[in-house]
């Protein structure tokens, strides 16, 4: 055996030493449309730390915060095909491709957020994220990120049904969220998050229906000034991997990903409720009114709309409704 093939099979195990080295190291690119500060920023952002420091920096991760990697549905793209590792998306955007989740995405499925927390806290709550995992969207339900309840902010105020009739009202593009609203009377129409605040300006729409943190963050407020109390929507959000990614992980290093996510639900659940109080302050005090309404009639109106997406999960709505 020549000088030269002694040296090569000499230095072999070492260069694939490094190989395996090189392809366990990994960094997670996690996006998010919310700015930084934002609950489920910094909750993503936390567990990208965590398990820096429990894998001994094998899996690195950066934040990419405020869209810079594209809107939503850019987002869910890029998570697809693994470009993107981890990110919390709008359970609307996920209905379409996994009707499962549509369940959650109906008007007044929880009679109030204590009841959407006990819910996605229990068994239901696994069901869907493994609903997802097992679906062609080609990600991995890890856990339920907090969102509080949807109510409309708009140009003009609704106090009442027969103030909504007519006005054009963004949803998140799902057909089950343009017919609640056009159910209301109003017409829903499907925008990303980041179209919103110029389509108030310009006329293009008269409102949209969300959260007081985005109203808030987004800048919404300043051209939607009345924020009425529907609470027609709770919809929990789920915190997704790649599956492409998710597949490329040893499953002691999935185990510890499933632990982080779950403390992450629990960590974004307490920085949400404080982000929407403080949120609720800021826009009381920056001229927003804060409408109160009977709900029944809105309750009464989406009747149809679960009927008609509800029907073949009937079974699953009784148990939700079960819970207490």
């Amino acid at each position: 055996m020549n000088l030269k093939r002694k040296l090569l099979l000499a230095t072999l195990p070492l260069a694939l030493g490094l190989s395996s080295l090189a392809q366990a190291e990994m960094t997670l690119k996690i996006a998010e449309i919310h700015p930084a500060g934002y609950p489920t920023v910094v909750a993503m952002e936390n567990l990208g730390k965590k398990l820096e420091a429990a894998t001994n920096g094998e899996i690195k991760s950066r934040m990419f915060a405020g869209g810079v990697l594209g809107s939503e549905k850019e987002v869910i793209e890029q998570t697809q095909i693994g470009a993107v590792q981890l990110t919390r998306v709008s359970l609307g955007s996920v209905g379409p491709v996994v009707p499962a989740t549509n369940v959650f995405n109906m008007p007044f499925v929880f009679r109030d957020v204590d009841h959407m927390r006990k819910v996605v806290d229990g068994e239901i709550g696994q069901e869907i994220l493994d609903a997802i995992t097992h679906s062609d969207f080609n990600m991995v339900g890890l856990a339920w990120m907090e969102a509080g309840s949807r109510s409309l902010y708009t140009k003009k105020p609704v106090r009442s049904l027969d103030d909504l009739k007519g006005m054009k009202i963004r949803v998140i593009g799902n057909p089950l969220f343009i017919d609640t609203l056009n159910a209301m009377g109003a017409n829903g129409i499907a925008m990303d998050t980041g179209e919103i605040f110029s389509a108030l300006q310009s006329g293009v729409i008269d409102g949209a229906e969300n959260n007081p943190p985005t109203l808030l963050e987004h800048n919404h407020f300043r051209a939607a000034k009345y924020y009425t109390q529907t609470h027609h929507l709770i919809l929990p959000e789920p915190l997704l991997m790649s599956k492409t990614t998710w597949n490329k992980l040893s499953p002691e290093q999935q185990e510890l990903v499933k632990k982080l996510a779950k403390e992450a639900q629990l960590e974004e659940r307490e920085l949400w409720v404080a982000k929407e109080n403080a949120s609720n302050e800021k826009l009381k005090a920056e001229g927003v009114e804060y409408i109160e309404v009977d709900t029944k009639p809105f309750y009464d109106a989406t009747a149809p709309v679960r009927e008609k997406y509800g029907a073949q999960f009937a079974e699953l709505i009784q148990r939700i409704e079960a819970v207490q």
